[in-house]
């Protein structure tokens, strides 16, 4: 577990519910401190922009938070939640897209996209997310302030 992660919190529509709740409980078993934002029911409709703003305001004042958001395709909440200046939403589909992306991006939500990815490998995705650093070099820390 990555001690500097204070909370991880996790949010998806209804097409990531199900995946949503495996992940929880597998993070849970890991010892993570996992908020669960909704939505659990597959029957439940809920706009993906909407998902996106719900986890925004919960990571605003927890800057050592990081976020999961899913939906069908993992597009629709990664292009909604990079409207807030603090997320940097990445959809990654491999461990090492995960992996890399936290180094050279410093992503801190993970877009997933539960009709295309396997939950194995989401699981996998999503420990490269938690335990894989920044790279804080001047150049990357220039280009994030760029966007942030």
């Amino acid at each position: 577990m990555n001690e500097t992660v204070s909370k991880i919190y996790i949010a998806g529509d209804h097409r990531g519910a199900g995946l949503k709740l495996y992940l929880i409980e597998m993070l849970a078993a890991s010892g993570y401190n996992v908020v669960n934002l909704g939505v659990d029911d597959p029957n439940t409709s809920v706009d993906y922009p909407d998902v996106a703003a719900t986890l925004a305001d919960a990571m605003i004042d927890d800057p050592k938070s990081r976020g999961i958001i899913i939906c069908g395709t993992g597009a629709g909440v990664m292009i909604a939640a990079n409207r807030y200046r603090h997320i940097r939403a990445s959809r990654c589909n491999t461990p090492t897209q995960a992996r890399d992306d936290r180094f050279h991006d410093d992503i801190n939500v993970l877009a997933l996209a539960a009709d295309d990815i396997d939950i194995e490998v989401a699981f996998l995705c999503v420990q490269a997310f938690l335990e894989s650093p920044f790279d804080a070099i001047e150049r990357r820390i220039r280009r994030i302030e760029k966007i942030s």
